[in-house]
């Protein structure tokens, strides 16, 4: 068997392999350009009118929950560089059938990602430019139908643009991710030098709720699946590229956790411009949670009150720039784990390729249901619950695959070794899983129908495949998926009222009933790996994979 180390590192691409070209640079621009979406245009907006002030302490939290997630990534990707990552970690140690529910759950985020940056552009773009395409129902901001129909022509835009080949945007990346960059500074900076009132952060006599924590601990873990966790989510998308990377092992760990600090620091940054800078009258007289209802975003609507019509332009403009910067990334992602799923289970016309090397049928596959995901869920908001919930159930399959791999492929070369990973591993798991509760039962159970949809499509897959060449699912592998996914849902409906549950589990209790039956699941899951021949093995067949796929997924980036 051959594994790639340090010393060793897998060969460079020949003309007809997957060339290994993208350096640290260019990882870090990926990741760091993903993180910085729609989330900075109507995060700190969202998120203080569910916490008040407090929503500081929800920004430091996620950070760190997103760092420990992170530097698990950062492992996985330095010993393991294989495109697709987040799929292939799991196809690892747990087989077809672990592969494909980390493949699947990852393409659902991915997929919604364009819907989530195309409402964001529309509420901006609805100020001055395009009135009536979004309007308020029940204290939020839903598409008309009129903004539906452009909605889904955005989506088709993407979509059109990755079926014709992406070199050209590919190439420009690092400078749109500067434009991201520089414009929410720029609005920090003009912002913050016109109005800043130190008051706010402690105002007493506020209509519903006053101080510095208004809603109390609710509203701060509230605060985490309403904008502020997805604010971050992105930043493993280096690890995406991984069987691109020239130096994995040196440049991966390094750009997802550039990507995570340097992220929190500027949605910090925005939270204390926003609320120091809010009118603490308006604050008075209509409450914290007001300010989660606004026409068209926070920071466009402070420029204009302190008469930064310049700034408001350039704010509209980056509502274009920012969000479609964004779903560009996340449709070169969709395309590779088209390329996993296909690869795992699901129906191989998912690798289809049309004569510019672009998997359409995938594309096609994910424009469609990206379009469906306005039905349910009309305003941004609803999107990026939605979205929280599918990745954080992504982010904790990290943990389980570092573990167990260390124990199965111990011989591996880990430039980055995680600290303290038996301690590390089940508290991120079960941080993961907090998380996806925190996002709510009506959110979680939907996400749950969803991944029932990957079930019938793995089913499709199988049935076309001739039975020689079926691999083995390893159902007791994988056992603990379903009683966890579904544990998560049961425990969110007997939760209390702030996860829309039935209250039968009272507030705090209902956290550490979380947290001892996250743990639980996480042992049985380590328990349940694969045995070390069986991952060496599909170690080979995976490595085998990547170079016949490598000629197809680097023309993406080429045509």
């Amino acid at each position: 068997m051959v594994v790639a180390t340090a010393d060793r590192p897998m060969p460079q691409r020949t003309p007809e392999g997957l060339r290994r070209d993208v350096g640290l640079a260019g990882l870090t621009f990926v990741s760091v350009g993903s993180v910085i979406g729609s989330g900075w245009l109507f995060g700190a907006q969202k998120a203080a009118a569910l916490a008040g002030p407090a929503v500081l302490l929800s920004w430091v939290l996620a950070a760190g929950i997103c760092l420990m997630l992170a530097l698990t990534y950062a492992e996985l990707g330095a010993a393991y560089p294989l495109s697709g990552g987040t799929a292939r970690y799991t196809y690892l140690t747990f087989g077809l059938l672990g592969g494909f529910f980390a493949g699947w759950v990852s393409w659902l985020q991915a997929v919604a990602l364009a819907p989530v940056e195309t409402v964001a552009s529309l509420n901006y773009l609805s100020a001055n430019w395009w009135p009536g395409l979004v309007h308020e129902v029940d204290g939020e901001d839903v598409l008309t139908g009129r903004g539906t129909v452009v909605a889904v022509a955005f989506v088709l835009l993407f979509t059109l643009i990755n079926l014709v080949g992406v070199r050209r945007l590919a190439e420009g990346n690092n400078l749109i991710v500067l434009w991201k960059i520089a414009v929410p500074v720029l609005a920090i900076v003009a912002i913050m030098t016109r109005a800043f009132h130190t008051a706010n952060f402690d105002l007493h006599g506020v209509q519903g709720g006053g101080g510095f924590a208004p809603f109390g601990l609710k509203g701060v873990l509230l605060a985490l699946s309403g904008g502020v966790m997805f604010s971050y989510q992105g930043f493993e998308q280096a690890v995406q590229l991984g069987g691109e990377a020239r130096r994995p092992g040196r440049d991966l760990p390094r750009a997802v956790i550039t990507a995570i600090v340097g992220g929190s620091l500027l949605y910090i940054a925005l939270q204390v411009c926003f609320i120091a800078a809010t009118d603490p009258h308006k604050i008075m007289s209509t409450g914290w949670a007001s300010l989660g209802s606004n026409d068209f975003g926070p920071f466009y609507d402070l420029s204009t009150v302190l008469g930064l019509t310049w700034l408001a332009t350039v704010l509209q403009l980056d509502a274009i720039v920012s969000p479609g910067g964004t779903a560009l990334i996340y449709i070169g992602t969709t395309s590779r784990l088209s390329f996993a799923l296909g690869r795992t289970g699901a129906p191989a016309t998912l690798t289809r390729l049309n004569r510019r090397h672009v998997p359409w049928v995938g594309v096609t596959l994910a424009a469609i249901a990206g379009c469906l995901m306005f039905l349910p869920f009309g305003s941004w908001a609803k999107l990026v619950n939605y979205t929280t919930s599918a990745t954080f159930f992504m982010y904790a399959l990290a943990p389980v695959a570092v573990l167990t791999l260390r124990r199965t492929m111990p011989d591996v070369t880990r430039s980055y070794r995680l600290p303290c990973a038996r301690l590390w591993t089940p508290a991120a798991f079960a941080l993961a899983t907090l998380i996806v509760y925190w996002s709510g039962f009506v959110i979680d159970w939907r996400v749950g129908v969803a991944m029932l949809f990957g079930l019938v499509l793995l089913g499709l897959g199988r049935t076309r495949q001739p039975a020689g060449l079926r691999e083995a699912l390893r159902p007791r592998a994988v056992a603990w998926i379903p009683v966890w996914v579904l544990g998560v849902i049961g425990l969110a409906a007997i939760g209390p009222d702030y996860v829309q549950g039935r209250g039968v589990l009272p507030f705090y209790l209902d956290m550490v009933v979380v947290v001892a039956f996250s743990l639980a699941i996480f042992y049985w899951a380590v328990r349940s790996a694969l045995p070390t021949a069986e991952v060496h093995a599909n170690y080979d067949r995976m490595r085998a994979e990547v170079e016949t796929e490598a000629t197809a997924l680097a023309s993406m980036n080429t045509d």
